[in-house]
């Protein structure tokens, strides 16, 4: 069997791959709800099941009416918080369509370093005094070792 495929115009070609990949992109963004994702609503979160019991906390935790996921999980700058949000979408989409990610669910240490930086940034008036007497210690201070509930409440 003589199997001879020729593109007679690769042009035409590139632009039905093209087509094929902006459809199938566009379809998949839709079917996962992806402009939930551009907002600031915590629901968006949950859109993925395995974060249903961190909302549930959430909803019950202290900070439930004084701050969003996105006030603590993101940078408080417009560039850096779409920038993250892109990368975090990137990697979950990546974690969850090949089921490679750890259960329960693990902060990364640069979320990790995001977090606290919004805590201290929110409670600056109160941490401002503890960091300034140890500001040699201060890259070591982690106000989640001690508040890991307060964000989003007891969890199992």
């Amino acid at each position: 069997m003589n199997v001879n495929v020729s593109i007679k115009n690769p042009l035409l070609f590139l632009l039905a791959l093209f087509g094929i990949f902006l459809g199938a992109g566009a379809f998949t963004f839709h079917e996962g709800e992806g402009l939930s994702y551009l907002g600031n609503e915590p629901k968006t979160c949950v859109n993925c099941h395995i974060m249903r019991e961190h909302y549930d906390g959430w909803q019950k935790a202290s900070h439930h009416a004084h701050a969003t996921c996105n006030d603590c999980h993101l940078p408080s700058h417009p560039l850096g918080k779409y920038l993250v949000k892109g990368e975090n979408g990137f990697n979950h989409s990546k974690a969850f369509t090949l089921q490679d990610f750890h259960e329960p669910i693990m902060i990364r240490p640069v979320s990790a370093h995001i977090v606290q930086a919004n805590c201290v940034r929110c409670h600056a008036a109160l941490v401002d005094q503890m960091l300034a007497r140890a500001p040699d210690r201060a890259h070591d201070f982690s106000c989640a070792h001690c508040h890991s509930q307060v964000g989003h409440g007891p969890i199992r």
